[in-house]
């Protein structure tokens, strides 16, 4: 199963469109993601990513239900959001 996870842009670099990433924290761990297909994507957003490519913009209430969701699936542990935080 391929599962789309949240986590909230820290920063982003890049003016063109095709070539605008963002360093991305996913409950402590930093990875830079693509933005192409969430142009309107700013610094504080939650995105929904997969396989690097930021997806979709999502709440924050939103990315809470989904790490609730991954815990249940046993998919989620020992990291911040386990204890409720969202980085």
């Amino acid at each position: 199963m391929c599962l789309a996870i949240p986590g909230k842009i820290e920063s982003i670099t890049g003016d063109e469109p095709l070539a605008r990433t963002a360093r991305v924290d996913f409950g402590g761990t930093i990875r830079e993601v693509n933005l192409v297909c969430v142009p309107e994507a700013k610094v504080g957003d939650y995105v929904l990513v997969h396989v690097g490519m930021a997806l979709s913009t999502i709440d924050e209430a939103e990315a809470r239900q989904v790490f609730k969701y991954l815990r249940e699936m046993g998919e989620l542990s020992g990291s911040d959001e386990d204890n409720g935080e969202i980085s």
